[in-house]
């Protein structure tokens, strides 16, 4: 398993947009990935329903995981992503 823990960098957490800036990221990498609170359950990070459920707040820290041993990068750009709070996928790192 290739996991990343982050710390949401959007202020207002993973709701409304940037829960769907980060699942259409999550969609668009291609691998299956997982997303959790710190010591939550890990939910579908595909999802947009899954990843609002979590109530991600800003500065609160996130567990990106795969089973895929080929989300190395996939995982990377989307610790990108959720640290730094961009408004789209990065594409490279």
């Amino acid at each position: 398993m290739v996991e990343r823990r982050v710390t949401v960098g959007w202020a207002e957490g993973l709701h409304a947009r940037p829960a769907s800036i980060f699942v259409r990221a999550a969609t668009a990498s291609g691998v299956p990935v997982t997303i959790a609170k710190a010591d939550g359950t890990p939910v579908n990070a595909a999802s947009m329903l899954a990843v609002l459920g979590l109530g991600a707040q800003g500065g609160e820290e996130i567990v990106l995981a795969s089973e895929d041993e080929s989300a190395e990068a996939a995982l990377d750009r989307l610790a990108k992503l959720v640290a730094e709070g961009l408004e789209e996928l990065p594409e490279t790192v």
